[in-house]
């Protein structure tokens, strides 16, 4: 067999293995555009917390602040930054409380990452399929799966900041004077729009100064000076329309300590589902250290990874905060990608070049024909490494059937990132699952015993409360992120509970602090259990 036929042959197969690569991270688009479906028709809180964004919402639909003193009834305060809630805003207008809209807000902001990161593929190697790959790469991450569908103000953050990156990277390329300031404006006030959708954001922002001043310190100064006073006249003009508790809701109560086997045990995970794609990341990382400027994506997914990642094993933090370290390492792996499908790779004379580079030359022709099998590969490994799906329904359990899939989470759903018994590392998510008919009604349960009481209702999640038209009262995590930081005292609420003031209590996760679980454990018994989406809430009645 003669080179040329040899090499027709290669390129046939490693076309063929790309178009598996692309049957299997579509399968992942499937199963995360079902998942989302299923959660955009279950009314109450599925993940801890969205009930709340719910409340920050609507608060915002009525020209309120949901910055508020947690020592006066009802109690209620936020820690979320305001642009997702106030961009949501306007569907309770016209819908009311709901959680649908929140949900494909998230939905919406995850497949439009995933196309921006495809397109900054694109830009960078001129391979569409590569491009399409590293799009789909982002949303079958088991991570991004999860967090993506939510009534959650972090995929918005995270769809932001990547606006911003692509938009920055070859800002400085642009000739045209005027070009070049409105696409610095729009990437640096993209920046500050993630910032002001979750804290998080900072570490974009960080990486994208970093960027602009290796490349243009001057014009890096100045136009961070500009963004820095923007953001912080509009920082002091809500801390001064909240009387403060801007800062100390959404700030101080934010800075939490680190479990270090948390973020330990999330690194760990995050490297075993995502190393097929991290390994081709860091490979261009450090080509771009040592054979080419360095790029804005490089500088985004170290500073995202490490800082990010550490924060991950903070109380509240999580899987979720890999989020943007995944989009930068689509961006990256996909660059190494097209890059090797196309035998793009340039390196400039210097002393690696000479010892490392150069006597490899000879080998380039072997060494091209290995990337054309490799990379589709690495995708088809990822696809493999990541895999959720339910192992129920009509296509779903016929699929698992045949391929062998053992379901080892909630309602019939394969998890890679669990074991076979369903455990999970520290500080994972416990989503991912579809939820049931039986949770819905097990919801509607609970709203009706709301309704039927007269007396104000304490429950540790908001949506049984907003259902049932009836006040929200406290936000438990917040007030237990306040007291960590000495800045709770609770007397009022404790009074309350003491008086038994409240005719009935509904708890789940049990996060309030814990002079107010002793209150509650004193002046209140629980009269039944409501088993509804894998938890056990329990029914509390005065004593």
């Amino acid at each position: 067999m003669d080179n040329n036929h040899l090499s027709a042959n290669v390129q046939r197969g490693s076309r063929i293995l790309l178009a598996g690569a692309t049957i299997l991270l579509g399968f992942h688009l499937i199963v995360f555009l079902v998942y989302a479906f299923n959660l955009m028709n279950f009314p109450f809180d599925y993940d801890q917390g969205e009930g709340f964004e719910l409340v920050d919402t609507v608060l915002f639909s009525q020209g309120e602040w949901p910055y508020r003193d947690t020592e006066q009834f009802p109690f209620y305060s936020s820690n979320y930054p305001p642009l997702f809630h106030v961009i949501a805003a306007p569907f309770v207008w016209a819908f009311g409380p709901a959680y649908w809209y929140g949900r494909l807000l998230g939905t919406v902001g995850t497949l439009a990452a995933g196309a921006m990161i495809g397109y900054a593929v694109y830009r960078e190697t001129q391979h569409r399929w590569i491009a399409v790959l590293s799009g789909l790469a982002f949303v079958g991450s088991n991570t991004v799966y999860h967090i993506g569908p939510l009534f959650r103000q972090h995929m918005a953050m995270v769809v932001l900041e990547t606006a911003a990156v692509v938009i920055l990277a070859q800002v400085n390329e642009i000739e045209a004077a005027r070009r070049r300031r409105w696409q610095l404006a729009a990437g640096l006030g993209l920046i500050l729009a993630a910032g002001y959708t979750k804290q998080l954001a900072a570490v974009t922002a960080l990486a994208a100064g970093l960027f602009l001043f290796i490349r243009q310190p001057r014009r890096a100064i100045v136009w961070g000076l500009l963004a820095a006073a923007v953001g912080a006249g509009v920082f002091v003009w809500m801390n001064a329309a909240t009387g403060g508790e801007w800062w100390r809701q959404a700030i101080l109560a934010n800075v939490n300590e680190i479990k270090i086997l948390q973020t330990v045990a999330l690194f760990q995970q995050w490297i075993g589902l995502h190393g097929f794609l991290i390994v081709p990341a860091v490979i261009v990382v450090v080509h771009d250290l040592y054979f080419n400027r360095l790029s804005i994506y490089t500088v985004w997914f170290v500073a995202a990874t490490a800082i990010n990642g550490t924060f991950s094993g903070t109380w509240g933090g999580g899987d979720s905060y890999f989020t943007t370290s995944i989009a930068g390492l689509c961006i990256l792996s996909g660059i190494f990608a097209g890059r090797t499908l196309k035998g793009s790779w340039r390196f400039p004379q210097n002393y690696l070049t000479r010892w490392l580079v150069d006597p490899l030359r000879p080998a380039a022709p072997a060494l091209m024909t290995a990337g054309l099998v490799i990379v589709p590969l690495l995708y088809l490994g990822y696809g493999r490494a990541v895999l959720h799906m339910p192992t129920e329904g009509a296509v779903f359990s016929t699929l698992a059937s045949v391929f062998s899939i053992q379901p080892n989470a909630l309602n019939g759903f394969y998890d890679s990132a669990r074991t076979a018994d369903g455990q999970y590392a520290t500080g994972y998510a416990n989503i991912g699952h579809l939820v049931t008919q039986a949770d819905i009604d097990a919801g509607w349960r609970i709203v009706e015993m709301i309704r039927a009481e007269p007396m104000p209702v304490l429950s540790e999640e908001a949506g049984f409360s907003l259902m049932a038209g009836r006040e929200v009262i406290t936000n438990p995590t917040q007030l237990l992120n306040l007291e960590k930081k000495g800045l709770y005292n609770g007397t009022q609420l404790i009074q309350m509970i003491e008086d038994r003031a409240f005719g009935l209590v509904i708890l789940r996760a049990q996060f309030y602090p814990a002079a107010v679980l002793v209150a509650i454990s004193t002046a209140y018994e629980q009269v039944e259990t409501v088993a509804m989406n894998g938890f056990q809430y329990l029914i509390l009645r005065p004593k």
